[in-house]
């Protein structure tokens, strides 16, 4: 069963440093074309890690939508 939250990318802001895809304990976090961070949502368990060590601030935890 899928956590209730996800992390979420500003990609508009993220500097793509990696930051993010080093503390994931998941693995759910990727860099896209050189450019911006990309979450799986699928591996996502919300755990805020990746927010908390993001220096740009662009990462936020949010309630996972139900599709």
């Amino acid at each position: 069963m899928a956590s209730k939250n996800v992390a979420s990318v500003d990609k508009d802001i993220c500097v793509a440093c990696g930051a993010c895809t080093k503390v994931c304990p998941r693995q759910a976090i990727s860099i896209k074309n050189g450019c911006f961070s990309f979450v799986n949502a699928d591996l996502c368990v919300g755990c805020g890690k990746c927010a908390g060590t993001c220096p740009a601030d662009c990462i936020s935890i949010t309630p996972r939508i139900a599709v």
